[in-house]
């Protein structure tokens, strides 16, 4: 059972869960590291948005690789990467900046 304390996006808890400390870490690791990239977009101003945006990028990314595994496992070939990932995160980034603020 893993404890983990969280403090970031100016609030501070602590989770207890099932999964090993030290995974906890790495996840706590990856998001804060979306977290950052996502603070960096000026059009992005609360703790609030800039949550949502780094929970949309990750869900993004775990629905493609689901999609991506799928498609492995039924024998059809996966397109070729064309963007590094820098740049495909900066084209994922911008477009759902673009949708939010539509919606705002």
């Amino acid at each position: 059972m893993g404890k983990l304390h969280i403090n970031i996006l100016d609030t501070s808890f602590t989770i207890q869960t099932n999964e090993d400390e030290e995974y906890l870490k790495k996840l706590l690791g990856y998001y804060t590291q979306m977290v950052e990239d996502v603070s960096h977009i000026s059009s992005i101003k609360t703790p609030l948005q800039t949550s949502i945006l780094a929970g949309l990028m990750l869900c993004d990314e775990v629905y493609k690789e689901k999609t991506n595994l799928i498609k492995m496992k039924d024998g059809q070939a996966l397109p070729p990467e064309n963007n590094s990932d820098g740049e495909e995160l900066e084209r994922r980034t911008i477009a759902m900046i673009d949708k939010i603020n539509r919606v705002l």
